[in-house]
């Protein structure tokens, strides 16, 4: 009788251990499908995208730029027309030389964010590019977009200045200003020795030819602190060193502010801004 009740407490034993076990593992199963769920809810969605044997390209708009229709809607319909010329050119590309698909499908990636809004009106933009054609390694390029909210189109930084000419004071004052703000960051980086004319040559005191701009953001809120000029890998240092952003004060330019531009800058550069190349 004492092995048989024995036998019973072993086989009770036995059965809530796998019972514990089995309550266990949909436990475990039920945290894997919700830690996926969220994994993917995370991912923001594409606002375009083409995926074939070739290509697969995407464009993104964070939230800032879909709240405004206007401008969501030119940022969305330049990124169609890239996705699709790259498209075209990858199905070219396959066709005259299939060995350069060995890898598979060339990607191509183009992100809008918004880096300020100022005065209520100027939203600057950076439009980050990431494109892998099967070559030694990806390559990434930057732009950025000066939009006005109140005329509703992209403009450009000439408003805010005196004159802009070519060579002229105020672009030549940006210029110094911008190859003393990278000499900074290379030193930073300890890649003094690419401070250099030749890796600058392409600088030059033009409007169209000192980089890809954007207002900075300020510690006084509707302002901006200075404009930061945005460079991709290549374009002031070796790819190795990646991109490179210059800020420039707004007080260095304070001589050749308009009445627009004198109500569109001031305060500081927020804390921080500069962690991670903005």
């Amino acid at each position: 009788m004492t092995d048989r009740n024995a036998l019973a407490k072993d086989l009770r034993a036995v059965s809530l251990a796998a019972i514990t076990f089995a309550r266990s593992l949909c436990l475990a199963g039920a945290v894997a499908c919700v830690g996926a769920a969220t994994a993917l809810a995370a991912e923001p969605r594409s606002d375009a995208t083409i995926k074939n044997k070739n290509v697969e390209a995407s464009v993104l708009l964070d939230d800032k730029i879909k709240a405004d229709a206007a401008l969501a809607a030119d940022c969305l319909a330049e990124g169609k027309k890239w996705i699709d010329k790259n498209a075209a050119d990858a199905e070219a590309s396959r066709k005259q030389d299939p060995v350069m698909f060995r890898n598979g499908a060339w990607t191509f990636e183009r992100k809008y964010t918004v880096r300020s809004v100022v005065d209520g009106r100027y939203v600057s933009i950076v439009r980050d590019e990431y494109m892998d054609t099967g070559g030694a390694h990806p390559n990434s390029d930057v732009d950025t977009i000066l939009w006005d909210t109140a005329a509703k189109k992209r403009i450009s930084i000439r408003p805010f200045f005196t004159e802009t000419a070519d060579n002229g004071p105020t672009m030549t004052a940006m210029r110094k200003a911008v190859t003393a703000s990278l000499n900074i960051e290379k030193k930073k980086r300890d890649t003094s020795e690419t401070a250099t004319a030749e890796w600058y040559k392409g600088l030059e005191p033009k409007l169209l030819k000192i980089g890809a701009v954007t207002l900075a953001p300020s510690t006084e809120a509707g302002k901006s602190s200075g404009l930061t000029f945005h460079y991709p890998p290549y374009a002031v240092g070796p790819y190795a060193e990646g991109e490179y952003v210059a800020f420039v004060p707004w007080e260095t330019l304070k001589p050749y502010l308009t009445p627009e531009g004198a109500n569109v800058f001031g305060g500081a550069r927020p804390k921080g801004d500069d962690d991670g190349q903005q």
